[in-house]
């Protein structure tokens, strides 16, 4: 009867970031939501640990990511540009950064084909650097 129970619970859906690198990494995301753009960081994330974070099926096909290796310096961004804080922040609207108190950092952009669960893998720069699915 368990297994028929467990069977029946519905997929998980989450918007998921594995730290597949030797060093501690902070991360921030952006997206598009019902009322406009966000970014929100930051999620503490292990050496080769995963975290979920955004939990629930995703609400838009593109996600944005930065990322900052806290153990040997250097970043995963991209040319999409969003706004960061120090310390954790949540910031609706992406423009006019510095003139509202926070750093203009650049995001890199994942598209996940409207898929409702997604992994985003951030590797050392010896084995690829990068972002995959």
């Amino acid at each position: 009867i368990l297994f028929a129970i467990a069977g029946a619970l519905p997929a998980r859906a989450d918007f998921k970031l594995c730290n597949n690198t030797a060093s501690q990494i902070g991360v921030a995301i952006g997206y598009k939501d019902d009322k406009g753009w966000v970014s929100e960081g930051w999620w503490n994330v292990a050496s080769n640990t995963c975290e979920v974070l955004l939990k629930g099926p995703l609400v838009a096909r593109f996600y944005y990511v930065h990322a900052l290796d806290y153990d040997r310096g250097g970043e995963w961004g991209g040319k999409s540009f969003m706004c960061t804080a120090d310390k954790i922040f949540t910031v609706r609207g992406e423009g006019d950064c510095p003139s509202r108190g926070f750093k203009r950092s650049g995001f890199f952009e994942v598209d996940t084909n409207e898929e409702k669960d997604w992994t985003v893998r951030l590797t050392d720069p010896g084995e690829g650097g990068g972002a995959t699915q």
